[in-house]
């Protein structure tokens, strides 16, 4: 006679559903989830230092068009920037929220001149949902298009990009710093609430104030419009050249689909190998995996938490991905011109003819 025990198991009986708690656990336990106070205070210094040595080479400079090397600095300072204020949205850097948010909205509202409260609505709903057809905002129909419904949708010159799309992404990436500050203002002002509109929008003021002023005022007319050219491309080819390895070329989950959390953010993301100083240069994003995973653990840690995510991934056999930066830059611009086959004509697209669509 088989005697029943007299405690509970320790974990439920369904080991797919339990899967991220106990890895949860054991990473809890490794203690990977503390703050890093110290090298968030290292980087921030070297973040101000840099941002005053830009000003003091430009002010130095004077009427030179060289200035256009302190506009591609700043434009790297300025993502750097950004990549802080990320952390600060997902309340990485202090235990209390509130101090996490008044920083981030610091970092990207007067610094950067973004909306702090766009960006963390967005974002949110990505983190909630990576690659979910109609709850991912980052995969909805824009310029470029990342689902093939929506590229067969297209018409005009919309269409005409999206059929070339894989190879026009990074030169549209060098647009893309004025589409995020425009659209992170007009946000604001159309679906902000009144306490939002009135903190931010005057740091987004006074950001363009500081940033143009002086350029109008002291370099030609000519230089000027060259100077913010250069910057806001230089921003936006890195802003769009850091997030995108991420997740585009990845699974694209169904409205319809449940998925348990461990395997929604997994198999919708991928790691960029490098170590630390690919973390440095991508803002902790080449650990993708890991920071979806837990999006409030400072950037030091991820490193460790990877070895710990890889394994227990290895060990339930979950796919894991990670490449280098090159091949997810080309694994990207191979699925972004597959997605555009569906805006080509049939007749023109062998390929499409062959599959019978």
């Amino acid at each position: 006679m088989t005697n029943t025990p007299a405690t509970a198991p320790r974990y439920p009986s369904n080991p797919i559903t339990h899967r991220f708690t106990e890895l949860a656990a054991t990473v809890r336990d490794t203690g990977l989830l503390r703050r890093s106070y110290t090298f968030y205070a290292i980087f921030g210094a070297a973040l101000v230092l840099a941002l005053g040595g830009v000003i003091t080479g430009m002010i130095l400079l004077g009427d030179s068009w060289f200035q256009l090397l302190m506009a591609a600095a700043l434009g790297i300072v300025l993502t750097q920037v950004a990549f802080l204020g990320h952390e600060a949205s997902h309340r990485t850097i202090f235990v209390s929220g509130p101090a996490n948010d008044r920083l981030g909205r610091i970092l990207s509202a007067l610094v950067v001149g973004i909306s702090h409260q766009w960006w963390m609505n967005k974002h949110s709903r990505h983190h909630a949902n990576p690659n979910k057809r109609g709850a991912d905002p980052d995969i909805e129909q824009d310029t470029i298009t990342f689902v093939e419904e929506d590229a067969a949708k297209t018409t005009g010159v919309i269409r005409w990009i999206n059929q070339r799309q894989g190879w026009l992404f990074f030169p549209l990436l060098t647009m893309e710093g004025f589409n995020l500050h425009y659209r992170s203002v007009a946000s604001l002002v159309t679906q902000g609430t009144r306490k939002q509109r009135w903190t931010e929008l005057p740091m987004i003021a006074l950001h363009f104030g500081l940033y143009l002023v002086p350029l109008f005022l002291f370099l030609p007319l000519g230089m000027a419009f060259a100077f913010i050219g250069v910057q806001m491309a230089v921003f936006g080819v890195y802003m769009g050249a850091s997030f995108a390895p991420n997740h585009k070329g990845m699974m694209i989950v169904d409205a319809d689909t449940k998925m348990d959390f461990l395997s929604k953010q997994v198999l919708t993301s991928r790691n960029v190998s490098g170590g630390w100083a690919m973390s440095i240069l991508m803002g902790g994003l080449n650990y993708q995996i890991e920071h979806h995973l837990f999006p409030n653990m400072a950037r030091p840690h991820l490193g460790r938490t990877r070895e710990i995510v890889r394994e227990y991934c290895e060990a339930h056999e979950v796919p894991y991905t990670e490449t280098t930066l090159v091949e997810s830059y080309a694994i990207v611009i191979a699925y972004l011109n597959r997605v555009g086959l569906a805006a080509r004509d049939p007749f023109d697209c062998p390929e499409r003819v062959a599959m019978g669509r």
